[in-house]
């Protein structure tokens, strides 16, 4: 089976060890979008960064850092995006988010099970 059409990609750039109520932030979000039935998430851990306060974040340096900038990608269609993004808003206190236009193609064997 092949699903496609137009969609959006949701990116949010925070630092790893932000939280949200006693977890870290991007397991939070994974959590809130499965719960929201999102199609697909993915969170990416860099190995070099740095934001709004311009610190670099690196594993570069001798110390082990916790501290490191993370991705998290969540793509669907805009509907399903546009009632996700009020909630992420009170979640992300500290970060950036961007929105673009995506062409969503999705492969599925036609007897899927969610994982």
């Amino acid at each position: 089976m092949k699903i496609e059409g137009e969609g959006q990609l949701l990116r949010i750039f925070i630092s790893e060890d932000k939280q949200w109520e006693g977890k870290p932030l991007y397991e939070a979000i994974l959590y809130l979008a499965k719960e929201q039935s999102i199609a697909g998430v993915t969170v990416l851990r860099g190995f070099m960064g740095f934001g709004a306060h311009s610190r670099i974040r690196t594993t570069k340096i001798l110390r082990l850092s916790d501290d490191l900038p993370v991705v998290i990608e969540i793509v669907d269609k805009e509907e399903k995006i546009n009632t996700l993004l009020p909630l992420l808003d009170t979640m992300v206190t500290e970060g950036m988010m961007t929105l673009e236009r995506a062409n969503i193609i999705v492969y599925r064997t036609p007897n899927h099970e969610d994982e």
